[in-house]
């Protein structure tokens, strides 16, 4: 289809129809994962397979974003107003829809590589088709499956007369789907690249502008500017404030961050901004918390706990609205070059973004990034990094300036002093971040399109392969990442270091290992790079109450011996370059006291601690209370909120919300509690003051006895949660230092 390249369609089943007409009935369709799916397209063709039972429909892709629905009666009147608010104007996928409803036709099959965590546990056919692929291996394996289709939503604009397209959201896997595809169709292979252009789209920069001609066929016009999914905010709880505070002095600055999406990642830059901009405070619970002091030889060494004079650097997978966060309190702001010899100068000290020294073109010459006497090309260099100022020209060893022009032969030093008259402010092309794609909620595009251009370009985009990894660029992307901080996510960890993040010892797939493994191995390559597990002490409630620190576990995403730091709400462990018994006695040292004894009892019956060790008294205290009573004062004052950049819930949607999430841990992990509670309520009178959430929940005036129960439910949920006041609480006396 190369001789239609670029084709604008302003019809989506006018395209599948040539897509058809093409590539014929036996369909093998890849797009990316989250939001940079052309939504229509896919609505089309799956449309067309499931009435034309002959064409085989194969879906590759990862985590098909769904507007929420609530599993019951309870769940959905709580969710339908948060819906009809947040999601107005979001197409769905069609073809989801129907994979949830178990009527997806037999003649469609769908393979993801990754998934909102959780979401096809116990579903089998998800399960089945799960893809185990590293991000970094996903185009491979895409195509491995005979990939003939591919799709992804675009931005668009008008630059120098030009309509560019920008990948935007994602070129996370569609740099490289797209080369690699074209060189099938230079072997003699169909196939077909599709492009869905959206208005509202951020155009973002980097490598992620494209021609016209990049893809087949553009999807564009007015119906294709629907409203981008945005994904809500997660609530932060105490335990994940902990676990930032924690992580936050191993963060250097001047240094490199990556982080991910949800309520640990929004926790973590919540505690680096009280950090920078509340520095006594964040002091003041440091030393409280015993972290000065028990880790003080690992942050000397690899971290900070000083204000961001030079700021930080992104590089990760996931731009997400944290990211952001830290961009508007002025953390992420070192900026980064395409340029060796200038991030040489830059991480040595002799070179400042937004201060070019008068001898700076000595300095190159040095590290032999220009010929003594310039050529076009040096020239070139300076004026596109801006040590040159704009409006200059170059003509045969000559920069000329107006109707001044100066000797470009830089072995007289006359000439090298007289060109410091043609230098720039401050160097150009710089960014703050490097991402593969971004996903967020609605402020954050708005966030993005409000930007200049010149602003927006701050923030590259590019693909996994350039951002996961050093390969192909190693020695200027080792200068970029300078002290490294990789920032994951891990769901059990054994006290050997292992760390089990994307599956159950099961085999039941959670999510997906995405990038995790690339960041992992980069974190041990890079000289000056640490990786840092997160990992919540426990989960469930109750009898159900398990530690997610363990002996041993049945899988692992991250083997034992690429294990490095992990840190939980109770402390940090430092695992990497030590032997077994240190790893395991540090690993315990920060799990749930209730499980200590029973994880040293292990180790020594397997030979693997002494049998006369013994926990250090600072560490048998990691229980909830020990961190409810460290930061809850802090909370009354305002710090460490549940959503601390913001939601689009309203109040009694938080309420309402955590009220029956505990209703469900009770259902779980206390039966017996629940049953008393819920009896006990059969025979209590409606208190008024909960009237406003019966209200939203549309219970306030019971028409049938189904609506009675749900209505003695959502106020049993609300008793549970002490919304409805039982006494009133003790004033807490905290540092007065909280009302900076």
């Amino acid at each position: 289809m190369k001789e239609n390249s670029g084709m604008i369609y302003d019809d989506a089943k006018k395209c599948v129809d040539e897509v058809i007409n093409y590539i014929g009935k036996d369909i093998r369709y890849a797009m990316t994962l989250a939001l940079g799916k052309p939504v229509h397209f896919i609505n089309e063709l799956y449309s067309r397979a499931k009435k034309d039972p002959e064409i085989k429909l194969k879906i590759i892709t990862a985590l098909s974003l769904e507007i929420p629905k609530g599993n019951s009666e309870l769940e959905r009147r709580l969710m339908q107003p948060i819906v009809d608010r947040v999601f107005a104007g979001v197409p769905e996928f069609e073809y989801m829809i129907d994979f949830r409803a178990g009527t997806l036709p037999k003649n469609v099959e769908v393979f993801e590589f990754y998934s909102k965590a959780g979401t096809y546990l116990n579903n089998p056919v998800a399960q089945q088709h799960h893809l185990s692929s590293h991000y970094t291996h996903v185009v491979r394996d895409a195509l491995a499956l005979g990939t003939n289709v591919f799709g992804e939503l675009i931005g668009y604009k008008e630059i120098n007369g030009k309509t560019m397209y920008s990948m935007a959201c994602n070129p996370d896997i569609c740099l490289e789907t797209v080369r690699l595809m074209s060189e099938m169709r230079a072997n003699g292979q169909k196939i077909v690249i599709v492009g869905e252009a959206n208005k509202k789209m951020p155009f973002m920069y980097g490598d992620a502008v494209v021609e016209a001609e990049t893809y087949d066929m553009i999807l564009q016009g007015p119906q294709f500017d629907y409203e981008l999914f945005c994904a809500p905010k997660d609530s932060v709880a105490l335990a994940d404030h902990m676990i930032a505070i924690n992580v936050s002095p191993l963060i250097k600055d001047g240094g490199t961050i990556q982080v991910g999406i949800g309520a640990l990642g929004d926790a973590i830059v919540s505690g680096l901004i009280m950090r920078n901009e509340h520095n006594a405070l964040y002091q003041e619970i440091l030393e409280k918390a015993g972290i000065k002091k028990r880790y003080k030889e690992l942050i000397t060494r690899w971290g900070d706990t000083g204000t961001f004079e030079k700021g930080l650097y992104g590089s990760s997978e996931m731009f997400v609205d944290a990211f952001m966060q830290m961009y508007k309190s002025k953390i992420l702001k070192r900026k980064v070059f395409e340029s060796i010899p200038l991030m040489k100068l830059i991480n040595a000290g002799r070179l400042e973004a937004d201060n070019i020294p008068p001898d700076i073109i000595d300095q190159l010459i040095e590290l032999k990034a220009l010929h003594r006497k310039l050529k076009a090309k040096d020239f070139a260099f300076l004026t596109e990094f801006g040590i040159l100022k704009q409006g200059l020209s170059y003509e045969n060893y000559t920069i000329i300036d107006g109707e001044t022009r100066y000797s470009a032969d830089m072995n007289e030093e006359k000439n090298r002093l007289e060109i410091r008259k043609l230098l720039g402010k401050e160097l150009l092309k710089g960014t703050v971040i490097l991402g593969a794609f971004f996903l967020g909620p609605k402020a954050f595009y708005q966030a993005l399109n409000d930007m200049s251009e010149e602003e927006r370009q701050l923030f590259a985009m590019s693909a996994v392969e350039k951002v996961n990894q050093l390969y192909g660029g190693e020695e200027l992307r080792t200068l970029q990442r300078k002290d490294a901080r990789f920032i994951n996510t891990g769901m059990v960890g054994s006290v050997f270091g292992a760390i089990a993040s994307d599956q159950l010892e099961t085999g039941q797939v959670v999510s997906g290992i995405g990038g995790q493994y690339n960041f992992v191995a980069m974190g041990h390559v890079l000289p000056d790079a640490r990786i840092i597990i997160m990992i919540k002490s426990t989960k469930g409630s109750g009898k159900n109450l398990k530690s997610n620190i363990v002996f041993s576990y049945g899988h692992c995403s991250i083997p034992k011996h690429m294990r490095d730091i992990v840190v939980t709400e109770y402390g940090i462990a430092d695992i990497r370059s030590k032997p077994e018994k240190q790893v395991i006695a540090e690993m315990i040292n920060i799990a749930d006291s209730r499980f200590q004894k029973q994880l040293v009892a292990q180790a020594k019956k397997a030979g693997k601690l002494p049998l006369d060790y013994e926990i250090p008294e600072e560490y048998r205290n990691n229980t909830p209370q020990k961190i409810h009573a460290l930061l809850k004062p802090y909370q009354l004052h305002g710090l460490f909120p549940q959503f601390p950049f913001g939601t689009d819930l309203t109040e009694i949607d938080i309420t309402l919300a955590g009220a029956l999430k505990g209703m469900k841990g009770l259902a779980k992990g206390n039966r017996l509690k629940l049953a008393k509670g819920m009896l006990a309520e059969l025979f209590r009178p409606t208190p008024k003051s909960v009237q406003h959430y019966l209200d939203r929940m549309k219970l306030a005036h019971p028409s049938s006895i189904n609506e009675k129960i749900m209505r003695k439910i959502v106020v049993f949920a609300l008793r549970n949660a002490n919304v409805i006041p039982s006494s009133a609480p003790r004033p807490i006396n905290v540092s007065t230092q909280v009302k900076g």
